[in-house]
C-alpha cells in the first residue's frame, strides 16, 4: 500500500507540474529535481534505462482543439479506444513482403503520458507542430513523388546511397526512426540508457543502438565545416536540469519524416522530477523548414529493465542472404552426393 501511495503521488507531482503555466514550471521542475536522487559529486542522477512509450498523440487531435489535459476519466476512454483499435490490428494478417508487420511487431505502451497531457506538443499552446515553410513543403512533396510505388523497406532509383526517403535512414541502419536525436515515440524499441560521469553523458538508444557521447565540460562545439549524422552535441547544467544543445547536422535526419536540414538546432532538456519520471523537453528549430521554433515534452519512465542490444540488417537482407547461403550448401551436398 505504501509503494501505491508513493507513486500515486509521484504521478500527480508530476501532473500537477504540467498544469502550472509555463513560466513557473522551471521553477517546480528545480524544486522538484532538488529532492531527488544525486551523485557521489552532487548531480542530479539521470543514469539508468528510460523509457519513452506513450499512446499520448505527438498532436493534439482536432476534436480536442482546446483541452490541453485529459480528465482521468478522458484518459481512460482514449487509452481503451487506442488498444481496441491495435487489437483489431492484431488480427490482420501480415502481406508476404518485407516491411507490412501486424501490431504483434510493435510497443506502443498502454498508457498516456502521467502528465494526462492531450498531444506531446506544448508550444504552440495549441498542441500542433508549426506549419512548414514553402521550400519545406516542397522539399516534402518531391520527396513523395519519388517514393511514390516504392516500398518504404527498398531504394529509389538513387540506390542506398542518395535515397532520400523517409526509410532510408533506419533501412541502412544510419539513424533509428525513433532515436534522434531528437527521440520520439514511434513503434518499437523505445528505451534510452543514459551513463552519467561529472565530464560527459553517454544517451545509448536502443533503437539501432546508436549513442552519443555528450561532453559536459565547456568546450565549444565542432567548427561548421564538420557535420554527422547525429549532429554535435554539447551539454551544461543549468540547475538541476541537464541542456544537451545540438547542432552541425551532415543533412536531413529521420525525424518528422526526414524534412529537415543541416541548419536543424535542438536544445533537450532532461530533468529528474521524481525517483521515476526523467522530464524529457525539446526546443527544435530549422528556420528553413518551419516558420518557428516548437517546443515538445514526454516524461519517461523509468525502467527496471536492462537495455540488450538491438540488431540491424541493413537493407533488410540478412535473412535472405542467410536462406540463400543454406540453400547453395544443400545443393552443393546433393550435387556431391551424386556424383
Amino acid at each position: 500500500m505504501a509503494e501505491r501511495i508513493l507513486s500515486s503521488s509521484c504521478a500527480l507531482g508530476v501532473a500537477l507540474l504540467l498544469t502550472v503555466p509555463v513560466a513557473a514550471q522551471t521553477q517546480s521542475a528545480a524544486t522538484a529535481a532538488a529532492s531527488g536522487p544525486r551523485t557521489a559529486w552532487g548531480a542530479p542522477d539521470l543514469n539508468g534505462v528510460w523509457d519513452f512509450r506513450t499512446l499520448t498523440p505527438f498532436e493534439r487531435p482536432s476534436e480536442l482543439a482546446d483541452q490541453e489535459f485529459f480528465t482521468d476519466e478522458e484518459a481512460a476512454a482514449f487509452e481503451a479506444e487506442r488498444l481496441a483499435e491495435f487489437a483489431v490490428r492484431d488480427d490482420r494478417e501480415p502481406a508476404d513482403i518485407v516491411g507490412n508487420y501486424n501490431q504483434f511487431w510493435f510497443d506502443p505502451g498502454n498508457k498516456v503520458s502521467e502528465t494526462n497531457q492531450t498531444s506531446l506538443v506544448v508550444d504552440p499552446p495549441d498542441g500542433r507542430v508549426p506549419p512548414l515553410t514553402p521550400a519545406a513543403e516542397a522539399k516534402r512533396a518531391a520527396l513523395r513523388q519519388t517514393r511514390e510505388g516504392v516500398n518504404r523497406h527498398s531504394p529509389t532509383y538513387g540506390g542506398f546511397v542518395d535515397d532520400l526517403g523517409p526509410g532510408m535512414f533506419a533501412v541502412r541502419c544510419i539513424l533509428g526512426f525513433n532515436s534522434g536525436p531528437p527521440m520520439t515515440p514511434a513503434g518499437y524499441n523505445q528505451n534510452v540508457h543514459l551513463v552519467q560521469t561529472p565530464d560527459y553523458i553517454v544517451l545509448l538508444n536502443e533503437m539501432v543502438h546508436s549513442s552519443r557521447v555528450v561532453p559536459l565540460d565547456g568546450r565549444p562545439h565542432l567548427p561548421e565545416s564538420m557535420r554527422q549524422w547525429m549532429g554535435d552535441s554539447r551539454g551544461h547544467w543549468e540547475g538541476d536540469t541537464l541542456v544537451v544543445d545540438t547542432t552541425n547536422f551532415l543533412r536531413e535526419t529521420s525525424f518528422r519524416g526526414g524534412v529537415t536540414t543541416s541548419d536543424l538546432h535542438l536544445r533537450e532538456r532532461f530533468t529528474r522530477v521524481s525517483d521515476g519520471t526523467l522530464m524529457y523537453e525539446v526546443t527544435t528549430e530549422d528556420p528553413n523548414t518551419w516558420n518557428r521554433p516548437w517546443t515538445y515534452r514526454i516524461p519517461m519512465v523509468k525502467s527496471e529493465y536492462p537495455l540488450y542490444e538491438y540488431a540491424c540488417h541493413e537493407g533488410n537482407y540478412g535473412l535472405y542472404n542467410i536462406l540463400a547461403g543454406a540453400r547453395e550448401q544443400e545443393a552443393a551436398a546433393e550435387a556431391a552426393a551424386s556424383r
